[in-house]
């Protein structure tokens, strides 16, 4: 709770980025997903010094195939609670920027998912922020390593309950993805981790978990990135 009060107290500091100027495009959505199927604890696993890159080659194919262009990937260290094992987990991923309606979007997040054998994989859209479709926040906060997320993600009980769990670049850049409702546990979190609120971002929009039929499960509505 000490953490909660301290992120409150720095909240006018923190720039949030709540929609684009008028006129101004939407950035691309996002699609964040690995190929990862193993269950890795630890941090040090050599798995998690894969660079994903015929990963990558095979997700653009997929974007591809579903009248897409990907134009961006970046590789991500995650790390994400487990509340029913109660124990952290770590993974490489990538975060593709794909130019894709909504059903294409979906249709190639589905085709990911069964493609890699995941339970789901998550997709985000931008939003303007007055839109009524806003269900979701995605924050980029610079200068966070994957090991003060994970630290983080240990100390912080409401955090890890709340988010799951989140990614960091290889530029030292954490992605937090999480309901709208959620935004102050975040900017809590950032606070706690040591992250500076005024070099963070904020981008409304709508997230979902697309399972392998093309679905998305009811209970997957957390931080997967």
């Amino acid at each position: 709770m000490r953490k909660l009060l301290v992120a409150v107290t720095s909240a006018l500091a923190f720039v949030v980025s709540t929609g684009t100027a008028a006129g101004a495009p939407l950035p691309l959505p996002e699609i964040f997903a690995t190929n990862n199927t193993a269950i890795i604890t630890d941090p040090a696993d050599p798995r998690l010094e894969d660079r994903l890159v015929r990963f990558d080659r095979e997700v653009r194919g997929i974007v591809r195939a579903n009248g897409g262009v990907t134009t961006r990937s970046t590789l991500l260290d995650g790390a994400f609670w487990s509340g029913d094992q109660q124990r952290l987990t770590f993974e490489r991923s990538r975060r593709f920027d794909v130019a894709l309606g909504e059903d294409g979007l979906r249709h190639a997040a589905s085709a990911i998912a069964e493609r890699f054998r995941q339970e789901s994989v998550l997709t985000f859209r931008f939003l303007p922020a007055n839109s009524p479709e806003v269900d979701a926040v995605k924050v980029e906060v610079d200068g966070i390593t994957a090991r003060q997320l994970r630290q983080g993600l240990l100390d912080d009980t409401v955090a890890r309950e709340k988010l799951g769990g989140g990614s960091v670049t290889l530029q030292d850049k954490a992605i937090l993805i999480a309901s709208v409702d959620d935004l102050p546990v975040v900017r809590a979190f950032v606070t706690g981790i040591g992250g500076d609120l005024r070099r963070a971002e904020v981008r409304r929009g709508t997230w979902e978990f697309v399972s392998g039929a093309g679905e998305t499960p009811l209970s997957s509505k957390r931080n997967a990135a």
